[in-house]
Order: structure tokens, then sequence, then C-alpha cells
């Protein structure tokens, strides 16, 4: 049970999808606003400041069908959920959610911050404030001469996952496949290689969470900053493509990068079914991994919250207290705590010249 009267500890997580929920609730008999304390969801600004979220990554993901009532579903077989999408319509897409997060920044009257360094997101939690970090989810949105990537930067973006589950033509992503090894696909493009040299030059994280395995090397040729994986588990105890293999770990570990733990249940579990009846000790055997193979500072949050199926227990942002309390039983002491719920992110975007 979780004690109201306990500090909350503050979280900054790798990965959410909160802006195109709101974008896809608009208009329907679900909308909601991010400043409204809502029962369906995950993240809005009262659950967020119940549960301790001092701010994260926030996606900007463009599926590839933009138009679905929320009262249906696309299986994870469904090849409709991954097909291709055009640079022009990307962009546009894009382009709305982050005028979603601007909108939301200025409306704020100062509570929400958009944070384009390491130093602006200390600053926002000294001060109360929630850091969005903009970040896009697969580069569809990036043409090939880059214009656009010098576009949103300017604008605020400051993290790039070249792709999604889908192949665009910077690399190919992994399927939602299970069981499976992350190796399913070619790696990078030559303009996939283009964009991990600009992103190095400009201060854009990368993210590796849905690159394949040849990919994911790829950039760990490429790169000289510290390997990131805003959203996935280990492969050891959940055989989803999704997952990083312990190989990858080690790589992640001796570049100083991280791995940000995924809310996900079905990869969290190692029959990998889609079940809210999943105990949150299964991300903490996660988080013991992880620990284990790479080290306590290469471990963090990465719900994946709005875009994913979490455990029952945790319900929502507003639970991240829980969640806290399930690694203390644990035996997790406060100190390493608070690097998975923070530290670790802020150590390794500071690492990687954001």
């Amino acid at each position: 049970m979780t004690d109201p009267s306990a500090p909350l500890v503050p979280v900054f997580d790798g990965h959410n999808d909160t802006l195109l929920r709101l974008e896809m609730r608009a208009g329907t008999a679900r909308e909601r606003s991010f400043f409204a304390l809502a029962d369906h969801d995950h993240i809005d600004l009262p659950r967020a400041r119940a549960g301790g979220f001092a701010g994260g990554l926030f996606a900007m993901f463009v599926p590839s069908v933009r138009d679905l009532d929320f009262s249906r579903t696309l299986g994870p077989d469904d090849p409709r959920a991954f097909a291709g999408i055009s640079q022009a319509e990307a962009l546009d897409y894009t382009l709305r959610l982050m005028a979603r997060a601007l909108r939301i920044e200025a409306a704020s009257a100062g509570e929400v911050r958009i944070a384009r360094s390491s130093a602006d997101i200390r600053a926002c939690m000294a001060a109360g404030q929630l850091a969005m970090v903009l970040h896009i989810e697969g580069a569809e949105a990036i043409d090939p001469n880059f214009a656009a990537l010098d576009i949103l930067h300017a604008a605020g973006l400051r993290s790039i996952g070249p792709v999604w589950s889908r192949k665009n033509i910077f690399a190919d992503g992994v399927p939602m496949a299970f069981p499976s090894s992350p190796d399913t696909g070619g790696g990078l493009t030559d303009l996939g290689r283009e964009l991990i040299r600009r992103c190095d030059a400009m201060g854009i994280l990368i993210d590796l969470s849905h690159i394949t395995e040849r990919g994911f090397w790829d950039v760990a040729e490429i790169s000289d900053r510290p390997l990131i994986a805003s959203h996935s588990n280990a492969h050891a105890l959940c055989p989803s493509a999704r997952n990083l293999t312990d190989r990858q770990l080690d790589a992640i570990a001796e570049r100083g990068g991280l791995v940000g733990l995924n809310f996900h249940v079905a990869f969290l579990r190692e029959d990998g079914r889609h079940s809210t009846d999943t105990p949150l000790e299964t991300i903490v055997r996660h988080a013991d991994h992880l620990i284990a193979r790479m080290g306590e500072d290469h471990v963090g949050f990465g719900s994946d919250f709005d875009g994913c199926l979490v455990p029952g227990a945790l319900k929502d942002v507003s639970g991240l207290p829980t969640l806290i309390d399930a690694f203390r039983r644990a035996d997790y002491g406060e100190p390493l705590i608070r690097k998975i719920a923070s530290e670790n992110w802020l150590r390794v975007m500071e690492r990687s010249r954001l």
C-alpha cells in the first residue's frame, strides 16, 4: 500500500504518446484537455502531479491509420497498422502534434515548458514545471535533403527514433513479433547513416527502441554518443522482437547509455500476452536483469504511457508511486530508485550533449 504522506519521487520518463492520444481524441466523445483530470488514457497534468511525473520525452508519432475510431483496434498482425506513409503527410501530422505541444506550453501559465537542453530539464524540475522534450518516433517526416530536420530542430525537436515498426527511407523497423529475435531485417540505409551523423552534430538524441538489431549495430558504429533505447525491455525475459538481447545491453553499458523500462505488458510477460493481469513485480524483474547486465547507472523508465497496455495495478501516470513501492519491496534503496526514476536519464542526456 502506497503511503500517501510519503514524498513523491520525481520521475523523468523516456517515452509517452500523449500528444498523439490528445490529437486522435479531438472531436470525439472522449476528447480531453491536458489540463483536466480524465478517467481514461494515461497522462494529464493533474494525474502527472499526483504521480510525481516531472516530465519526459513526448513522442510525435504518425500512425499509419490516422482516422482510427478509438472504439476499434487494429490487431498486431493487421498490415494496415504498419503501412508506409509519405513524407508530406508525415510532416503535416508531425507539425500538428508539435503545434499541440506548443499550445499546451502557452496555455499552461508556466506549469509546462518545452525543454531544449539538459539544463532546461533540470531547471524545470527545480521550479516544479513539467518538462516536455519533443521526440519523433519514426522519421518519415524528414525529407531526403534534411530541410525538415533543420526546421523541426529549430522549433524544439531534440530526439529522433529513425524508425517505428515499419520500413522507411532511413532504416528497417522491428515488427511487433513474439516470439522473435530483433534481427528481423536490414539496417541503416545511406540516408539513415547521414541522418545519424547530422543528429550527432546537432545534439539530437537517437533512440534505438524500434530499430532492427542490424540497424542497432550500424548506429553504434557511426555515432560516438551513448546508445539509448528509450522504451525497451530484456529479450532474455520476454522474447519479443521489440526487446534487447544481452549483447545489445552490453553495448549500451559500454557506451555509457541507457534503457528505459517499457510498461507494455506484452513486452514484459514471458508469454507475450496482452493482459493487464501482470504484476508490477514483472517490471522489477526486468530492472533486475538490466542492472545485473549493465549496472545501475544505465536503467531508467520508458513507460510508453498513452501508447500501450499497462499493468492494472499501475493504471496510469498517477500510479507511479505504487510502482516505486514495488521497487522498495524488492529492496531497492532510495538512491538507486532515484537513479532509475530520473537521475540516469539526466546524466545520459548530458553525456549526449543535449
